[in-house]
């Protein structure tokens, strides 16, 4: 049995998790995995009801769990999503980028991951004013960037893919800080003979996601310059709504939707619930190897092709230029499971 936390969110959260525990109970019912789903306040909603955004209670339950997916929250999400990354140590963000049948992908063969440190650079908020200017510091360490590294190397290893590792930084601008990053890459590609190894100018990169999306297969960089890309990556390949993510430490992960709360759009039930569920994917196998259960990885892997397969027959959600509810949609899943 795994204590699955869930965050329901704000805006369309609650809706998108609603289609999180149909197909988790669909797994629990027909398959040989047994969930036990809490699901959890955060967000803006908590924010107004309790004063804050990531309640006690609700981090209490996330501790005692196995994993924890979270929906989409709105204008608090960094009083949530970032605290838990750094309170968990949730050091790699995971981006997966990947083109889908019926969606507006730029080509039909793109497959990459996008794998971003996310503890340190700019993201943790040491700002100040000097005088009438403001300072942000960008903190890159060692330890860090070979973790990253290493995490990012490991990913390529077990992908069916090229093998190939591409370290992207600004080191030509950024010498010491992100000369760091490239080093600490460099120094970790050498444990991986078998796996291609290139650096990249994070322009340069931005550039070629467009141009040449194809080349890439793991892209390792820095937590500013991987949230931009990452973004970018999922407009490469049809838009957000096909795009999940993790948040994956040594001891824990949690699991989300890349895109936004689309408070215009919630409670309408048009939301395209495939990020989030594509996160669930993510989840199973990320149990399953913790775990060695290898049930968790043949059903995740299956939950990918049912949706796959969905979408390749041309079903849609309403948002997306479809005609299927965010129910409908969901329940066309949960049938073919």
């Amino acid at each position: 049995m795994y204590k699955i936390s869930l965050i329901t969110g704000d805006g369309i959260g609650p809706e998108l998790s609603e289609s999180v525990l149909s197909v988790l109970n669909t797994i629990h019912d027909n398959f040989d995995l047994k969930f036990d789903v809490t699901k959890l306040s955060a967000g803006d909603k908590a924010l107004s009801e309790t004063g804050k955004a990531l309640p006690d209670e609700t981090v209490d339950v996330i501790k005692q769990s196995d994993a924890c997916m979270k929906a989409p929250v709105g204008e608090s999400a960094a009083d949530v999503i970032v605290v838990l990354r750094r309170m968990l140590d949730l050091y790699a963000n995971i981006r997966p980028a990947k083109s889908y049948p019926h969606m507006p992908a730029l080509r039909d063969d793109i497959d990459m991951v996008i794998v971003r440190e996310n503890t340190e650079d700019l993201y943790t908020g040491k700002e100040f004013s000097l005088g009438n200017s403001s300072v942000a510091l960008r903190i890159i360490s060692e330890a860090a960037s070979k973790r990253i590294a290493k995490y990012a190397f490991e990913t390529a290893t077990q992908r069916n893919s090229m093998k190939k590792v591409t370290c992207v930084h600004k080191s030509n601008v950024m010498r010491i800080t992100d000369g760091m990053f490239a080093k600490a890459c460099t120094d970790v590609s050498k444990d991986y003979p078998d796996i291609a190894f290139e650096e990249m100018y994070v322009d340069a990169c931005a550039m070629n996601l467009i141009r040449q999306p194809q080349k890439f297969d793991v892209v390792v960089t820095t937590n500013l310059f991987g949230d931009i890309l990452s973004d970018e990556s999922s407009q490469v390949v049809g838009g957000l709504g096909m795009a999940p993510a993790a948040n994956i430490g040594d001891n824990f992960a949690l699991f989300e939707p890349v895109h936004g709360a689309a408070f215009d759009i919630a409670g309408q039930n048009i939301a395209n619930p495939s990020s989030f569920l594509l996160s669930i994917k993510m989840m199973l196998d990320w149990l399953g190897n913790k775990h060695n259960d290898s049930k968790c990885i043949e059903v995740g892997a299956k939950l990918e092709s049912t949706i796959f397969d969905l979408v390749k027959s041309g079903v849609k959600t309403k948002d997306i230029g479809g005609t299927s509810s965010t129910t409908e949609f969901t329940k066309q899943i949960t049938d073919n499971l």
